[in-house]
């Protein structure tokens, strides 16, 4: 069998994997590498993630190109997130070759359309349905300026996803976005492909835990906002402990956790605090206003956590719904919540979990359906 080479162009450093879309990337980019695939990563850089050798081990070569911020991305017709991610230097190094392409995101898609591409394999990797989501984010977030460039990328975003009808083959997260892409995109070869993630093996610790925990990174609108949903509407029950455990709260979500006496905040938790917490919560409250993409911390939580109680958005597409306890309404929540409270979690049910997700997002049988999919074995 000959070598299979695949270029990736991620759209950050995919290390450390401590966050949704570049968990992905980290996860993917390990498991091809163990199948196989000599990978040419395209990595863009920006103040806050530094290079690592870290990725050296998996890839054949780690490419590093600056992120174009400021005004010089900003007044473009293309999206600020994909007109701030073009390099000459990434094109060139594209054209050296003719191995397949891996678009990260539409993020990473600025040159999906070039004709010096024209003849390549070029796989679109869909995380999110990007104007969507972008437009959620204009609906939930208070903040006038951030509004407004929500609903400005939101608009050029809609009318952008049509390059992707240059794309040889889509993998998208979801099955509710592979539906989404199918009719957008008839044309195109569209495959449900889950995230890839850092669980091996379902690891539950049996019994009861003594509190609820919502876990994200709060200082996304998104997630702030079903944090204060959950504040405010569900974690008034007085006789059950609650825990919010994120990144970066801002001082107003700080001080409104801080007038409900159950209610204990942690800010910022390293990575062996988040894994306690997760371990040790009897029940899981996860909810979302964004039925697109697959939320992560859902996955992670499943595999590491006990009962998870969900509303239907944070489940769309995802085929869990039968590991969850489901509910859309304040009351619903909070008559689940207290329910789950005189529950244990069995040995059993860590042995439906294990069966369930292995059937469906275990990583070395992603990735080996990736590659069939890619080299048309």
């Amino acid at each position: 069998m000959s070598d299979r080479h695949l270029h990736i162009i991620s759209f950050d450093i995919p290390y450390p994997p401590n966050y949704g879309g570049v968990i992905d990337v980290f996860y993917k980019i390990t498991t091809l590498h163990k199948l196989g695939i000599k990978i040419h990563l395209h990595c863009f850089e920006y103040p806050g993630r530094e290079r690592t050798t870290e990725l050296d081990q998996y890839c054949e070569e780690v490419q590093y190109y600056p992120r174009i911020l400021g005004i010089r991305s900003a007044f473009s017709f293309k999206p600020y997130i994909v007109s701030s991610r073009k390099s000459d230097e990434l094109i060139e190094n594209l054209v050296k070759d003719d191995y397949p392409i891996l678009f990260e995101g539409l993020h990473s898609c600025y040159y999906i359309d070039d004709p010096r591409l024209k003849k390549r394999i070029k796989i679109y990797r869909e995380s999110n349905i990007e104007h969507r989501y972008y437009f959620n984010l204009f609906k939930v977030d208070a903040n006038i300026k951030n509004k407004l460039y929500f609903f400005s990328a939101s608009a050029k975003l809609r009318i952008y996803q049509n390059v992707l009808r240059h794309a040889t083959l889509m993998l998208a997260v979801s099955q509710h976005d592979a539906d989404y892409l199918k009719q957008h995109f008839p044309g195109i070869p569209v495959y449900h492909l889950p995230s890839f993630h850092a669980n091996n093996n379902v690891s539950i610790v049996p019994g009861m835990g003594d509190y609820a925990l919502y876990h994200g990174n709060i200082e996304v609108s998104e997630n702030e906002y079903a944090a204060t949903y959950l504040v405010t509407k569900i974690f008034n029950e007085p006789d059950i402990p609650f825990i919010i455990a994120g990144m970066n709260p801002r001082p107003k979500f700080r001080k409104m956790a801080e007038t409900k006496p159950n209610v204990m905040l942690v800010a910022n938790p390293a990575e062996e605090k988040m894994s306690e917490l997760i371990r040790n919560a009897h029940v899981h409250i996860l909810v979302t206003f964004q039925a697109t993409g697959l939320k992560l911390k859902l996955l992670n939580t499943l595999y590491n956590g006990r009962f998870c109680l969900v509303n239907d958005a944070m489940l769309k597409g995802t085929s869990l719904d039968s590991l969850c306890e489901i509910g859309n309404t304040a009351e619903e929540l909070k008559a689940k919540l207290r329910d789950l409270f005189k529950k244990e979690f069995t040995i059993e049910e860590t042995v439906r979990r294990q069966e369930l997700l292995k059937e469906k997002y275990d990583n070395h049988v992603n990735g080996e359906k990736m590659i069939s999919l890619i080299y048309k074995l």
